[in-house]
């Protein structure tokens, strides 16, 4: 797949998840930030991107000349911009592989990264109303 490095990519993505957020700011070091943008969920203003809170934390998301790509191809269309990881954005895409990838994101991957992001949030909230 071919796409054009010119275009202006920006990345959505869950900050309040540790794992999360230390894949992303790895990447953030590899990008020109003339080029890719970086936008958390407690940034808040999701609905800019036609998200909801809920929505940007369950799941990777890239907006790529206005189109906004989720999971497998939001990784791909990123590591494209990293010369190191361009090999990967390749390869994820290729057929066969694509498909494969994208099931292990959407059934295992996410689900699971998003499940410990609730747990997490679960206990913040009792550790708040104990204290309020």
């Amino acid at each position: 797949m071919s796409w054009d490095m010119s275009e202006h990519l920006t990345v959505i993505y869950n900050d309040t998840c540790p794992i999360c957020a230390r894949e992303v700011n790895a990447y953030r070091d590899r990008t020109d930030p003339q080029a890719v943008r970086y936008h958390g969920v407690s940034q808040g203003q999701l609905a800019q991107f036609d998200l909801t809170e809920d929505e940007a934390a369950r799941r990777f998301h890239v907006i790529r000349a206005g189109e906004r790509l989720e999971g497998v191809d939001a990784f791909a269309a990123l590591w494209a911009r990293i010369p190191r990881l361009r090999w990967l954005g390749w390869m994820v895409m290729r057929p066969g592989i694509h498909g494969l990838a994208m099931l292990v994101y959407n059934r295992i991957l996410a689900p699971l990264l998003y499940g410990v992001h609730r747990r997490r949030v679960r206990r913040l909230q009792k550790r708040v109303s104990k204290l309020g």
